[in-house]
């Protein structure tokens, strides 16, 4: 079994990447390309549909002639995606009928407020564990219709279909206008802002109000279990694909996260918090989402999450649009070599603020400049702003821990596990740790998010259990809290006075 290779495909936020395993969670090979990023106006992110197609068939070609083996060789296929990403595509010709909207857009920020103007926010969150925000789906795909001429004619008569980044890949991978399966999870189901959660459905209140026909809705499936077969013409030779999830469900997975109360985040372009919550949904009362964690077919667990828009973005802004650094791996040295930030506080509120404030109107705003201020400031302030965003969503966790009788049942905060590109960063790690006041762990398997994928696929295609998975994850560093850290103290208290000062800015 150890020998079985399982292919996982991770379409993030900014690149498509190929990892194949090995059933024990070996690296066998991994294949990335970068994925361009397109802003047409302040607020709107675009993806192309087809270079996300293209670039992901490029890469997991790629990783297979890396390993030096074929697609016989592999048992299974996982896919992990980027949420809330909104395509439309033409079911007879194959082609999207628009850009696709990022889950970074803010474009129906205006549709979420009449929304909200009529009552429905109450709705919203009772359904589908969500806010009334444009960071999900089903706005973005009213937008879609509304705007791309002819698009809710044929929507209504069937012609189109709709889908996150998973099933825009599913359908195509698996043979397109020849006979495409147009199939979700889950997990990418319970961010359309579309599914109830608590009974396993479109929901009709929701598609009503939205005016989305269903004949555009995706099939729903288990997390693991079947999404058809990868056209033989892609990678030489048939493969099942047996797992979908999105990025931070599957990094959830990956991170070993099976019984109620483990927490991770995953720290990159965004940062993202998910506590297990057992088989029933948990609703909060401080600002955090209820989400499906990942059904493996027999029945759902779900999550608690946090959602945080920029994280690693903000250093990627400072070495991309000011030339702050030459590179994101040279913030932790940089950091390193002042001992605070000389009082700057950076919010990185390029799109809004997620969770706890939601605030969509929120912009990005750098406080305590003075002439002194040097580029290792702003560095550290960028680390800062990552540490004391986890702390806020934490915070919310932990309020609603104990305002709940789940933690009577045994529902607690433990350590945190860190994944992402940015947790190699051992300054970031501290200041995590330092912010909450509390351990923080990464794993020896640094591909949280792509081993999440394929362990799906593996669990499906009976290589190993749940169980097995969270009796091989070990942790590579432990991090302990420094004791009376100013991050945790002082420092937040000038973190919550900066965000107060950018809510609402777009609006002023």
């Amino acid at each position: 079994m150890a020998d079985a290779l399982l292919l996982a495909l991770d379409q993030g936020t900014t690149s498509s990447r190929a990892v194949l395993f090995h059933a024990d969670g070996r690296v066998a090979a991994v294949a990335q390309r970068p994925l361009r990023q397109h802003y047409p106006q302040p607020g709107r992110v675009e993806h192309d549909a087809a270079e996300i197609r293209d670039a992901t068939v490029a890469v997991a070609r790629e990783c297979l002639a890396r390993a030096g083996v074929s697609a016989r060789d592999v048992r299974a296929v996982g896919i992990a995606n980027q949420r809330e990403t909104t395509i439309v595509w033409d079911r007879t010709t194959g082609a999207p009928v628009a850009p696709a909207i990022v889950w970074q857009d803010r474009r129906t920020a205006d549709v979420c407020a009449r929304l909200d103007a009529r009552g429905l926010g109450p709705h919203v969150e009772a359904t589908t564990g969500l806010r009334l925000d444009p960071y999900f789906s089903g706005t973005k795909l009213a937008w879609i219709l509304d705007h791309t001429p002819g698009a809710r004619a044929a929507a209504t008569r069937g012609d189109l279909a709709f889908g996150t980044v998973d099933a825009w890949l599913v359908w195509s991978l698996t043979g397109g206008i020849d006979g495409g399966l147009h199939a979700t999870d889950v997990t990418n189901a319970s961010r359309t802002m579309l599914w109830d959660i608590r009974h396993g459905r479109w929901d009709d209140e929701l598609l009503a109000a939205l005016d989305v026909p269903r004949a555009v809705l995706p099939e729903v499936r288990p997390s693991a279990g079947p999404f058809g077969t990868l056209d033989a013409g892609i990678l030489g030779a048939p493969v099942p694909i047996l797992g979908v999830a999105g990025d931070q469900h599957a990094a959830l997975f990956g991170q070993a996260c099976l019984a109620p109360g483990q927490t991770k985040t995953t720290v990159g372009t965004g940062a993202f918090l998910l506590m297990q919550t057992g088989r029933t949904p948990a609703r909060s009362a401080h600002g955090l989402l209820t989400t499906v964690a990942y059904d493996l077919g027999d029945g759902p667990r779900y999550a608690l999450e946090g959602s945080v828009f920029v994280a690693g973005a903000a250093v990627q802004w400072l070495r991309d649009e000011l030339g702050v650094i030459a590179s994101a791996e040279e913030t932790a040295a940089l950091a390193a070599s002042v001992p605070d930030t000389g009082g700057v506080v950076f919010v990185p509120a390029f799109t809004g603020l997620g969770a706890p404030t939601w605030d969509p109107a929120a912009r990005g705003l750098i406080a305590g400049l003075t002439r002194g201020t040097t580029r290792a400031h702003l560095a550290r302030a960028a680390l800062e702003a990552i540490a004391f965003q986890t702390r806020d969503v934490v915070d919310a966790m932990r309020a609603d821990l104990s305002a709940s009788s789940r933690q009577a049942a045994g529902i607690a905060l433990p350590t945190l596990r860190v994944d992402g590109g940015a947790a190699a960063n051992p300054v970031l790690l501290q200041m995590v740790a330092d912010a909450l006041g509390a351990p923080v762990e990464r794993p020896a398997l640094v591909e949280a998010t792509a081993w999440g994928a394929a362990a799906l696929a593996g669990v499906a295609a009976g290589l190993f259990s749940a169980a097995d998975v969270a009796a091989r994850w070990r942790a590579a560093e432990r991090v302990e809290p420094h004791p009376a850290s100013p991050l945790r103290t002082s420092g937040y208290a000038a973190w919550q006075r900066a965000v107060e000062l950018a809510k609402g800015w777009a609006v002023v």
